[in-house]
C-alpha cells in the first residue's frame, strides 16, 4: 500500500535564525554537556534532592539572534500578580451545595431526623447531637446516602468534595455519585470497590474535626450527581461525626475564587489559564522582540455571549491600540488566535485583557496567553566540560517531537526485521537517523514506564507504580525543563495514564486528553492527533516548540481501521473470530483482562477453542493497526516539511511497552518482564544533524531519552537522573563510542493493589539485561514461578528456555547486581508532595494547587 512520501534533504548545518556580527546562530550550540556515568558500585543515593521546578521557572528567556538579547516568550500566567486585576465585579455568588446538621431539621426531605442523610448497611445510631451527624460504624464498609435537592446545571461538573468531620478510626475516606433515581447500595458498594476512579483520601483518625478535600481523578458531570453516597471510614467498630458535607461545582468555584492562574479545561482540552470575570482588565508590562505576537486561546464556560478584548498600550496607558474584540458564544470550547505586535517591536509595552458581557461576573479564560518572538532561540547553557570530551553536533533543533506508540512491539517492525512491512513511514525515518537496537522499558504497562521516560528516573525512585498514584510535584519534567526555557510545550495523551491523572502535565502549556478524542475505533488515535498538530504546527513554526504524541493505534481493541483491518486479516473469519471472544470472555476470571478481551490459555483450554489460530487474527489486525499509524506518522513529516521545519525539528520515536501474545500463556501487558513487554523499538531522525544510517546495538533504556534530549538542545540536566546521554551514538559514531561505557538496563513489574491494574496484583519481578543475558528475579510469585530466571536473549529473544540452573555463576552476578540496583533506586526515591511542600511558600504552594500538581 502506498503512502506517504518525501523528499530526503540534504545535509546540512544551516539553521533558520543566522548570526551577525560574528555571533552563533541561534540554533546552533557552543558546548557539549558531560556525559555522566553512573556506576552500579556506588551506593550513593542517585538522586536525593529535588525542586519544585515551576516555582523557579523564568519569567523571559533571552536569546542572541542578531544584534542583541530578545525575549523567546514571556508567559503571562508567570508574571501574574494579583494587583494586575482591575475592574472586579461585586457579584452574588452561585448558591452553595451543602449540607449541615447546626439548623433546623427540614420537614419536608426523606430521613428528616437525620438532616435528610440515610444510613445505609454498616451504619447504626445515626442522629443529630449538637449541630453534627453521629453515628457507629457496623462494618468495614458503612456507608450513608443523600440526595441533592434543586436545580442541576447539565453544562457544570464537580469540582471538589468538602466533609469536615472526624472518625474515631480507620484509615480512608470514600465517597461517590449515582444519578438513579433510587440507589442499590450492594451494587454502588461493588462499584466502589472495584472503581479504579474511586474518589477517596487518607484520614487522621481520632478526636479532633478534620476538614478534606477530594478532587475527582476524571471529569464528573454535574447531571450524575444526584446523590452523594459517603463511607466515612474503612473499619469496623467507629465512631464518626460529619459537621458539613459539600459538592463545589466547577462554576461555583470560578465564581468565589480571586482572578489568576489556573488549569483549565474545555471538553478535555486543558491549558494553563487565566481566569477572569467580566468586566475585569487584567495588565501586563513586557517588553517585546524583533517579531513578537501573543499566542492566545479564548474559552468561555457559560453558553452566555462574553466579549474578549486585547489593547496595547505603552506602561503609561497612553497610545492604545485594540487589536482584538471578539465574542464567544459557544461554550466549553477552545478558540486559538494569533494576535500580532510586529508595530510594537522592540518596545516595551502594556498588554491589557478585559471582558465585556451583558452581565457583570461572566467567567472568561484566557487559555495560555504566551508572548511568543519569532526566530528566536533559548540561550545554550554554558558547561563545564568541554565540548571535545563528549562530542558535539555543533546544532540544536528548533523542534522536538517525542512520539511515544503505545504498546508496540518492537518484533512487529520491519525496521527491527519482522517479515511484514508494518511500518514503511519508520523504516526510512530510521534509514536518515539512528536506530537503536536494544532498548528496554523500565515497565511494563503506560502507567508506570511513562513517568519513567519523562523524568529519567526508574519507578523506584519516581514512585509512580500503581494505578492511582502520581507523579510527585517534586519531579523534574522532560516538558518543565523545556518549558523553562522558553519552548511552546504541547501533549497529546491517548489514555489517562499519560495526563493529568498521573500528574504528567507538569510543565505543559497545553494537553489534549484522551477523552478529548472522537477516534473510530475507540484505540486509534494517531490520525486524529496528527491532524491537531499539523495545524498548531502553522502557527507556531517560528518558535522552539516540544511536542509530545502519545498515540494509541496498536493497543486493544486491535481491530483497526479500513483498509489495514483486512491488510493481513481475511474478513471471512471475522465473525467467526468475534463469536470466539465473547465465548472466551467466559473462561476469563480478572475482570478487567475480561474487559479488554484477554484470554490465558486455560481460557482457551476452557472453551475448546485453538489458541494459535486466534492469536494469529489479533496479531494480523494488531499489525494492520501499526500500519495505519505509520500512514499518519508520515503525514506529520509531510507537514513539517511543507511548513519548511523538516531539517529543524528532532523526531524521537519509541513506545513505552509491547504486548503478550501467549508467549508465556498470557496476553496484555503489564503482568511480567519477559522481552515481548520490555523490549521496544527507538528511533532518532534529524536531517542534517544526525547522520543518517546509524545502528546501536549497546543496551539502552528509555530513561535515556531525557538527557539526551537535552544534550542535543543545549539544556541543562537537573540533579540526579539516572538515564545516560546518548549523545556519543548520535554525533557521528557507526554504533558504538569511546564516551558510552556499557552497563545493564533494568525493568520492574511491581506490586499492584489498585483494581484496574494489570492482574495479577500480588506478584513482584525485576530484570536486569547485561550484554546478552537477561536475569529475573521473581520476588514474589505463584507457586509455578522459580524465583530466579536465566535467558540468553541473543538465541532466545523471546525468553522461551530457562538456563538459570546451568548457569549459577552467571545468576549470582547479576543477582548482586540487581540487588545493588534496587537499593541505590529506592534511596533515590522521590519525596511525596507533603514533605517536598514543607519549604514553599503559600503562594507558591497555591499556585501548585491551581495548576494541579498538587492536589
Amino acid at each position: 500500500m502506498g503512502g506517504p512520501t518525501w523528499t530526503t534533504p540534504p545535509s546540512s548545518g544551516a539553521r533558520s535564525c543566522l548570526a551577525t556580527g560574528g555571533e552563533s546562530p541561534a540554533w546552533h550550540r557552543d558546548s557539549s554537556p558531560a556525559i555522566a556515568v553512573p556506576s552500579l558500585s556506588k551506593e550513593q543515593p542517585m538522586r536525593t534532592t529535588s525542586t519544585l521546578s515551576i516555582t523557579a521557572a523564568a519569567l523571559a528567556f533571552t536569546v542572541a539572534c542578531g544584534s542583541a538579547s530578545e525575549p523567546v516568550a514571556v508567559r503571562l500566567v508567570d508574571l501574574f500578580q494579583p494587583d494586575m486585576v482591575a475592574g472586579s465585579p461585586m457579584v452574588d455568588p452561585p448558591p452553595r451545595t451543602e449540607w449541615r446538621f447546626d439548623d433546623a431539621r427540614p420537614d419536608e426531605v426523606d430521613f428528616a431526623d437525620t438532616g435528610g442523610v440515610e444510613a445505609g448497611p454498616g451504619v447504626s445510631g445515626l442522629d443529630i447531637r449538637d449541630g453534627r451527624l453521629v453515628g457507629q460504624t457496623t462494618s468495614n464498609f458503612p456507608l450513608l446516602r443523600v440526595e441533592r435537592v434543586g436545580d442541576i446545571d447539565p453544562d457544570d461538573q464537580v469540582h471538589a468534595i468538602e466533609i469536615r468531620m472526624r472518625a474515631s478510626d480507620g484509615a480512608n475516606l470514600q465517597v461517590a455519585f449515582s444519578a438513579a433515581e433510587t440507589v442499590a447500595f450492594p451494587a454502588l458498594r461493588g462499584a466502589m470497590q472495584g472503581s479504579p476512579f474511586s474518589i477517596r483520601t487518607p484520614i487522621v483518625a481520632g478526636d479532633e474535626l478534620q476538614t478534606y478535600t477530594l478532587t475527582p481523578p476524571q471529569t464528573v458531570p454535574a447531571s450524575t450527581v444526584r446523590h452523594l453516597v459517603v463511607r466515612p471510614t474503612d473499619v469496623e467498630g467507629a465512631d464518626f461525626e460529619i459537621e458539613s458535607l459539600r459538592v463545589v461545582f466547577r462554576k461555583e468555584h470560578l465564581a468565589n475564587i480571586p482572578s489568576g492562574v489556573g488549569w483549565q479545561g474545555l471538553d478535555e482540552v486543558y491549558l494553563e489559564s487565566l481566569v477572569s470575570r467580566s468586566p475585569e482588565t487584567l495588565s501586563f508590562d513586557v517588553s517585546l522582540g524583533a517579531r513578537p505576537w501573543l499566542d492566545l486561546t479564548l474559552g468561555t464556560i457559560d453558553p452566555l455571549p462574553v466579549t474578549f478584548r486585547v489593547d496595547v498600550s505603552r506602561p503609561d496607558g497612553t497610545d492604545q491600540t485594540r487589536l482584538l474584540a471578539q465574542t464567544v458564544t459557544t461554550a466549553e470550547r477552545w478558540e486559538r488566535r494569533r494576535i500580532d505586535l510586529a508595530n510594537r517591536a522592540g518596545e516595551t509595552v502594556r498588554v491589557s485583557l478585559s471582558l465585556a458581557a451583558d452581565a457583570d461576573g461572566a467567567i472568561g479564560l484566557w487559555g495560555s496567553p504566551v508572548v511568543r518572538n519569532d526566530e528566536a532561540s533559548p540561550a545554550t547553557v554554558p558547561r563545564e566540560q568541554p565540548a571535545s570530551s563528549a562530542g558535539s553536533l555543533g546544532v540544536r533543533p528548533r523542534g522536538v517531537i517525542l512520539i511515544q506508540v503505545d504498546t508496540l512491539r518492537r518484533d512487529h517492525l520491519d525496521v527491527y526485521g519482522y517479515e511484514r512491512e508494518t511500518a514503511p513511514v519508520l523504516s526510512r525515518l530510521a534509514a536518515e537517523g539512528a536506530t537503536f537496537q536494544r532498548t528496554t522499558a523500565q515497565a511494563t504497562w503506560t502507567k508506570v514506564s511513562t513517568p519513567s521516560i519523562m523524568t529519567s528516573l526508574y519507578p523506584l525512585s519516581h514512585g509512580v507504580r500503581d494505578f492511582a498514584d502520581r507523579l510527585p510535584a517534586g519531579a523534574d519534567t522532560l516538558a518543565e525543563l523545556y518549558r523553562a526555557a522558553g519552548y511552546a510545550t504541547l501533549a497529546y495523551s491517548s489514555v489517562l495514564f499519560t495526563g493529568q491523572f498521573s500528574n504528567l502535565h507538569q510543565g505543559f502549556e497545553e494537553l489534549h486528553e484522551s477523552g478529548s478524542a472522537d477516534s473510530t475505533p475507540s484505540s486509534k488515535t494517531a490520525r486524529e492527533y496528527v491532524d491537531r498538530l499539523s495545524e498548531w504546527l502553522g502557527t507556531h513554526r517560528d518558535v522552539p516548540f516540544f511536542v509530545f504524541l502519545h498515540v494509541f493505534d496498536p493497543h486493544d481493541p486491535f481491530e483497526p481501521r479500513e483498509p489495514y483491518a483486512t491488510m493481513w486479516a481475511d474478513p471471512a473469519h471475522k465473525a467467526e473470530h468475534e463469536e470466539q471472544l465473547e465465548a472466551l470472555r467466559a473462561h476469563i476470571e480478572n475482570p478487567i483482562l475480561r474487559q479488554f478481551g484477554m484470554p490465558d490459555r486455560g481460557a482457551f483450554e476452557a472453551a475448546e477453542i485453538d489458541a494459535e489460530t486466534y492469536v494469529s487474527y489479533d496479531q494480523d489486525w494488531y499489525d494492520g493497526s501499526i500500519r495505519g499509524m505509520d500512514i499518519e506518522l508520515g503525514r506529520l513529516v509531510e507537514r513539517l516539511q511543507t511548513l519548511g521545519l523538516d531539517d529543524d525539528t528532532l523526531i524521537v520515536f519509541m513506545s513505552d511497552h509491547g504486548e503478550e501474545f501467549l508467549e508465556h500463556g498470557r496476553m496484555f501487558h503489564g503482568q511480567t518482564v519477559y522481552n515481548e513487554l520490555t523490549q521496544v523499538p527507538l528511533v532518532m531522525r534529524w536531517p542534517g544533524a544526525i547522520p543518517s544510517g546509524i545502528v546501536v546495538d549497546e543496551n539502552v533504556q528509555l530513561i535515556d531519552i531525557m538527557p539526551t534530549l537535552l544534550d542535543l538542545s543545549g539544556l541543562p540536566h537537573p540533579d540526579g537522573l539516572q538515564g545516560r546521554s546518548l549523545l556519543p551514538f548520535v554525533s557521528g559514531g557507526s554504533g558504538t563510542s569511546g564516551a558510552w561505557t556499557p552497563r545493564p538496563a533494568f525493568s520492574e513489574k511491581a506490586p499492584t493493589s489498585g483494581a484496574a491494574a494489570p492482574p495479577p496484583g500480588d506478584t513482584e519481578s525485576y530484570a536486569v539485561i547485561d550484554h546478552d543475558w537477561l536475569l529475573i528475579h521473581n520476588r514474589a510469585r505463584g507457586d509455578d514461578t522459580p524465583e530466579f530466571e536465566l535467558y540468553d536473549v541473543a538465541t532466545d529473544p523471546l525468553n522461551l528456555t530457562n538456563v538459570a540452573s546451568g548457569q549459577t555463576e552467571v545468576v549470582e552476578r547479576l543477582a548482586r547486581d540487581l540487588d545493588r540496583w534496587h537499593r541505590i533506586a529506592e534511596q533515590a526515591r522521590l519525596p511525596d508532595d507533603t514533605e517536598a511542600a514543607a519549604g514553599l511558600s503559600q503562594e507558591e504552594l497555591e499556585r501548585l494547587r491551581s495548576l494541579g500538581y498538587i492536589r
